[in-house]
């Protein structure tokens, strides 16, 4: 097998390809400027969505468009509460009638923590 072998040629370190017969994509050079006043530029396809923000390189804070992109503002959706999304699943009403229900089984001592729970009169007496 060391017959075969490339001599001098790194293990995937080099392409012996050549450059002819190949058509780029378009680019273009894109600048942004950070809070710090670093600028840079960015090469992308002339097809891609150009960010309105990109990392800094040198200190890694936001770098806005120097070509005036701005931010696309999302709209803010008021936060859903446990109630709010029980509310989706059942109405008042059937939630009323569930806590009385539960309710009754909490005072009867059918359900809730062992401490609170009575002696259930459908036990057996215990053999002697």
């Amino acid at each position: 097998m060391a017959e075969r072998t490339l001599r001098g040629a790194r293990l995937g370190g080099q392409s012996f390809e050549d450059e002819r017969g190949i058509e780029f994509a378009a680019r273009q050079q894109v600048g942004y400027r950070c809070a710090q006043g670093h600028e840079f530029e960015i090469t992308m396809s002339v097809e891609a969505e150009v960010p309105a923000v990109w990392e800094c390189p040198r200190c890694g804070v936001e770098a806005e468009s120097t070509s005036g992109i701005q931010r696309e503002e999302k709209a803010d959706k008021p936060q859903r509460t446990h109630w709010d999304m029980l509310l989706e699943r059942r109405s008042e009403k059937e939630l009323e009638e569930i806590l009385t229900e539960r309710l009754e089984l909490l005072r009867g001592g059918e359900i809730g923590p062992a401490h609170l729970h009575r002696p259930s009169k459908k036990r057996k007496p215990a053999r002697t």
